[in-house]
């Protein structure tokens, strides 16, 4: 055995919850049994168990889902419950959690009920933002019902006595039985297609689920949410409940309770209308009394009376005005004139063109000072010049071969020869005189004792 494959038991128990969780049947399931060992716990949560005639289940319904029971579960109570199996992890037992539970006897009904009414809460159909409100005033109301029965006396007698300046459009239909629902979708398309009611009254009287079944109809609620008319649901007593009403912009409690809703009450009217005519003529005499007096008042007014005497003030004051403006005005112009002035004088001078001729007077002077300044600079440096070009004249070693001397060269005429042991016999030497040069050949060298100074050579 692999050491890998042992689990504990708190994995194990894990491991089956999550599988159990992981089932979407056993997540949402309805299971019929009948309750016992039932237990109401202080918390308000229930505990009991669902058993039938081969088996039971441990079951938990938490006070969040317990308060919304309409009875009173016992031992012995037959029921529908629907709820998801999961695992209670401290003693590794499966329990079923259950968040709704009926009495058991209407049995598939109740089911397909309550799931259609999910799917069209689920879709938006049940939202009070679509909801329309009811005509204050129709003027015909449309009656979608059996043209047999209670009901539809009920809604015809209310409508004449409350409003009978309506006019009711009846429309029979099946009210029961297999065909009724088509017969009321029918019903509802025609008086849609017709316009001419304000309202409709869809409903019928009492009677069991199975009699009340077609306004359960899935094409019923979608045709009342598909009308262009609002309509009222009356559907059975006021404890009947139907998708219809949840559709339906409205829901009455009887057909008598829907015929009420869908018209005002004549001697209602009357009487807003009398009061309102009462408050109309209160307020028309108030304001005439209010009118009349602000004229009595106004009449006997001093300036309707002698309107000259209060023309005299204002006459005053607006001479006085003029003259306080007159003198506001000259004053204001003396200080423009002699801001202006200023403002010549400022700019006259700042003229551009006396800046200009100044400033070219004074590059006129740069100028001539420039030039002198040039002219004695070139006088001095070519004095300077001329005294180094006479110092360099009498240095000038020509000025002394003038004199009868001469410069020896080598042969190439590039070292000038001052000393005999720069020459050897054979040698070719370059005398340059004065007006030319010669080309020598050595063919001796006489040494003298007492030359000194410069090195002269004897050759």
């Amino acid at each position: 055995m692999k050491q890998d494959t042992i689990f504990s038991v708190k994995d194990i128990t894990r491991y089956i919850k999550m599988k159990l969780e992981g089932d979407a049947l056993l997540q949402d399931v309805w299971v019929r049994g009948e309750i016992s060992n039932f237990t109401r716990h202080s918390s308000g949560h229930l505990y009991f168990t669902l058993k039938d005639a081969d088996g039971r289940i441990k079951c938990v319904m938490f006070a969040k889902s317990s308060q919304r029971l309409v009875f009173m579960p016992r031992d012995g109570t037959k029921v529908l419950a629907r709820g998801a199996v999961s695992v209670y992890d401290r003693d590794g037992q499966y329990q079923f959690y259950v968040s709704q539970m009926q009495p058991d006897g209407i049995g598939s009904l109740y089911l397909a009920y309550e799931q259609l009414k999910q799917k069209l809460e689920a879709e938006g159909l049940f939202e009070k933002a679509r909801k329309r409100p009811l005509p204050p005033y129709p003027t015909a109301v449309g009656v979608i019902t059996s043209p047999t029965g209670a009901a539809v006396r009920d809604i015809l007698t209310t409508l004449r006595r409350r409003y009978p300046a309506a006019s009711v459009l009846l429309y029979p239909v099946l009210v029961q039985g297999t065909q009724a629902a088509a017969s009321i979708v029918r019903a509802i398309e025609a008086m849609n297609r017709l316009g001419e009611a304000d309202v409709l009254i869809v409903g019928r009287g009492g009677g069991s689920i199975e009699e009340l079944w077609a306004f359960n109809e899935e094409i019923v609620a979608r045709s009342i949410h598909a009308s262009a008319i609002p309509v009222i649901s009356a559907v059975g007593h006021e404890t009947d409940f139907t998708i219809a009403d949840f559709v339906a912009d409205v829901r009455a409690a009887t057909p008598t309770a829907a015929a009420e809703l869908a018209v005002p009450y004549h001697l209602e009217l009357r009487q807003q209308l009398h009061r309102i005519d009462q408050r109309l003529r209160q307020g028309l005499q108030y304001q005439m009394h209010q009118k009349r007096e602000r004229l009595r008042i106004a009449a006997g007014a001093k300036v309707l009376v002698h309107p000259l005497n209060f023309l005299q003030q204002p006459a005053e004051r607006l001479d006085r005005l003029r003259e306080q403006l007159t003198f506001r005005a000259e004053r204001i112009a003396g200080r423009s004139r002699d801001r202006w002035t200023r403002l010549i004088q400022a700019l006259s001078r700042h003229n551009p063109q006396e800046k200009v001729a100044l400033a070219r007077s004074k590059n006129e002077a740069l100028v001539h000072r420039l030039t002198q300044s040039v002219q004695v600079l070139a006088k001095a440096k070519r004095n300077e010049w001329l005294a180094s070009v006479r110092q360099l004249d009498s240095l000038s070693p020509l000025k002394i071969m003038q004199r009868g001397y001469s410069l020896v060269y080598d042969e190439k005429g590039k070292n000038l020869i001052k000393r005999l042991n720069q020459v050897q016999i054979g040698d070719v030497l370059k005398i340059r005189l004065t007006d030319g040069q010669v080309d020598c050949h050595v063919w001796s060298m006489e040494e003298r004792d007492n030359v000194e100074g410069n090195g002269g050579t004897e050759i």
